[in-house]
């Protein structure tokens, strides 16, 4: 970390650190950055603004696009995966998508340590989707979420669920905390504190914060404070999209901002470190708002996309002279880009003879392709509906 760049940031101060550093073996003593309380006022320029206000009219798009599906529910998983797949790499770990899509139909002992991890977030994050419409963001949800998301993974540690009780750093590990890119508030009554604020201004209701900078300051605030011993990147991209529902901006969470953030996370990150050196949330929150605006838009576009297939899909149906359960199953596709007919019947409540009857017609017709060439457990993709939901 720079020391000295750091040392001069109005917006918050360093406070020595030592310890031991058991990955190397050796002793340290660095120096740690403490936010100040997130501000009341954000100064930005008029193109921030815009971007902003851009930012805000695309999300209401996407709202009103996701209206228009004829189960909007049904969008909620691929969309989830995918985000995933995405916030998860940005971290580190990576599992193909095709994979994730999958994944329910994938058995536990062949699942790779990869996919479980990013198949936890899919699990924290439709825990957090249940707990935002009784609770308001709080450490106890965000805690929550967290064990969730770092259990039976390499992340698991003895403070999970809690705020950390160690001292970490951000940077390559072999490298040590000296070397490192930044070094959050060190374990504690600073954390503790620190934590409290951001809970408290992420809930002020009275304030005059536009929510989408609201959302961008509050995700700095978070990653700063970075309270948790693992997680904390991918659980502060989830924290954006409960504050969008919780604030009734999105009924359903489809933002996907991590594949936006992952092409870019070099950028990303340094916009994220500057604002503490300069003080400066402007260049940040307008990066943020672009990111916004653009995913809103790619959205957006794929829901219309998913659309016209569904409607195709349908016509081959009707050209073909089928009807009932085969027809139930075409009108569901946009949400099951891989399937099985198991799932399907389960979900269905038919037998699995009925369900495997229309599998065989829809493979006839050339809407379903198997993918696996195994006699039972067979996993089925929609190639129309996969192709679009796994566009980069």
């Amino acid at each position: 970390m720079d020391v000295e760049r750091f040392t001069k940031s109005p917006i918050g101060h360093l406070v020595s650190i030592k310890g031991h550093d058991l990955f190397l073996d050796l002793d340290y003593n660095h120096f740690a950055f403490v936010p100040d309380p997130a501000p009341t006022v954000v100064q930005l320029t008029q193109a921030t603004y815009k971007a902003v206000t851009d930012a805000s009219l695309a999300l209401g798009r996407l709202d009103f696009a996701v209206r228009r599906l004829p189960d909007p529910r049904l969008l909620v998983g691929p969309v989830l995966r995918r985000e995933a797949q995405s916030t998860s790499e940005l971290e580190g770990t990576f599992a193909p998508l095709d994979e994730v899509l999958a994944a329910d139909f994938i058995e536990a002992s062949r699942q790779s340590a990869e996919l479980r991890e990013v198949m936890n977030y899919v699990a924290a994050a439709e825990r957090g989707f249940e707990l935002v419409k009784e609770l308001p963001i709080c450490v106890r949800m965000l805690g929550e979420l967290q064990l969730i998301l770092v259990r039976g993974t390499r992340g698991e540690m003895s403070d999970s669920g809690r705020l950390r009780e160690t001292q970490v750093f951000i940077g390559e590990r072999e490298l040590g905390i000296q070397q490192s890119r930044f070094v959050p508030v060190p374990e504690g009554d600073l954390l503790r504190d620190g934590v409290s604020n951001w809970e408290k201004w992420i809930n002020n209701a009275t304030d005059q914060i536009p929510l989408l900078v609201k959302a961008a300051v509050g995700h700095y605030q978070f990653e700063t404070l970075h309270p948790f011993s693992d997680g904390n990147g991918r659980l502060g991209r989830l924290v954006v999209v409960l504050q969008l529902m919780e604030a009734g901006m999105l009924a359903y969470p489809v933002l996907n901002l991590s594949p936006w953030l992952k092409r870019r996370k070099e950028d990303y990150r340094s916009l994220l470190r500057e604002v503490s050196i300069t003080g400066d949330f402007d260049p940040w929150v307008r990066f943020f708002a672009t990111a916004v605006e653009a995913q809103a838009a790619d959205m957006v576009q794929r829901i219309e996309e998913l659309l016209a297939v569904r409607e195709g899909l349908l016509q081959i149906v009707r050209d073909n002279r089928k009807h009932g359960f085969v027809v139930d199953i075409v009108e569901d596709l946009i949400g099951y880009p891989s399937l099985t007919p198991t799932s399907t019947a389960e979900r269905h409540g038919v037998t699995y003879n009925t369900a495997n009857d229309a599998f065989a017609k829809l493979e006839k017709m050339e809407i379903l392709r198997e993918i696996t060439g195994a006699k039972y457990g067979r996993i089925f993709v929609c190639p129309g509906v996969r192709r679009i939901v796994t566009r980069p």
